[in-house]
């Protein structure tokens, strides 16, 4: 496969998961979209190893070894790991234009290899760790699953910067933290909780609640809490949207945008998220988009 071809085998990837923020969007200058699509693809597919809910933890956490190492051999031009893929025959198969992709996105933006081992941290978090007792625990755990992409994307673009890194940070972890509000009836079904308990304990929020999937007013204090802090990491993150230039810029806001108008919808619907689960549409697109116009930096 060329590395055209692989280009554009991440790209079809990204764009099958558009549902909340689009990945590589025509927002994006056209040189940057290949490389985020790659790294997106490189994401996407660790996050499927460690949600194979039908492999045991033992085989997740083999194959996403098998994925570190994919990605170190594709950065020195060495040859696959020896052996036998622990891969399944589809996911091998998507490796190789991915990992083509990835190692010369790597070096033609200098990207920081250790930002991509940490977002396959996480991934292999996810496979054994279901609670989270404490916001710091539960930061660290953002720190690695989101934080790594914005600082990927700014570096794609040319920036590298640390007050930008850090207004970055807080906008990937509101992102993240919005979309735990977001999917917690989902989540709780797979027999994950993000909300850290030193959010719903005070509350006195239930967890039997969310076994007979009932919105209790505890739960809903616990969330109005949660939303404060996210819309703080929102609002602390906002000068990134205005430290960069270009296309880049809007690329930026309209995603900042559309994390703030998920808020929103959430705390419309007092996080009942059993009976609703809020996200954007392409009737939203007009309006994000004449807001990242008329963009007011304050």
């Amino acid at each position: 496969m060329t590395l055209d071809a692989s280009y554009a085998f991440c790209e079809r990837i990204a764009r099958t998961h558009y549902e909340n923020f689009p990945v590589a969007s025509r927002l994006l200058p056209a040189r940057m979209r290949p490389h985020v699509a790659a790294i997106y693809a490189f994401a996407r597919l660790a996050d499927d190893i460690a949600d194979e809910g039908d492999a045991a933890v033992a085989v997740r956490n083999i194959r996403l070894d098998e994925w570190v190492a994919r990605l170190h051999g594709a950065m020195s031009s060495a040859a696959p790991p020896s052996g036998p893929s622990t891969l399944t025959p589809e996911m091998a198969a998507q490796a190789q234009p991915i990992f083509e992709a990835v190692a010369n996105t790597v070096r033609v933006c200098e990207l920081p290899t250790g930002l991509l081992e940490d977002l396959v941290s996480a991934f292999r978090q996810d496979v054994t760790v279901k609670r989270y007792a404490s916001w710091e625990a539960l930061f660290d755990y953002c720190r690695r699953s989101a934080n790594p992409v914005g600082r990927l994307v700014l570096r794609i673009g040319g920036w590298r910067d640390t007050e930008l890194d850090a207004a970055s940070d807080a906008v990937c972890t509101a992102l993240q933290l919005t979309n735990f509000w977001q999917d917690l009836a989902i989540d709780w079904s797979r027999g994950r909780l993000y909300v850290p308990a030193e959010a719903h304990e005070p509350a006195r929020a239930e967890l039997a609640a969310l076994d007979r999937r009932e919105w209790t007013d505890e739960w809903q204090q616990a969330l109005c809490s949660c939303a404060a802090r996210t819309r703080a990491l929102f609002d602390r993150g906002r000068a990134v949207c205005d430290g960069v230039t270009g296309r880049l810029r809007f690329e930026l806001r309209a995603t900042w945008l559309g994390g703030v108008r998920v808020l929103d919808r959430l705390e419309a619907s007092r996080f009942d998220v059993f009976r609703a689960r809020p996200s954007l549409g392409a009737g939203d697109l007009p309006s994000i988009a004449w807001r990242a116009f008329w963009w007011s930096a304050r």
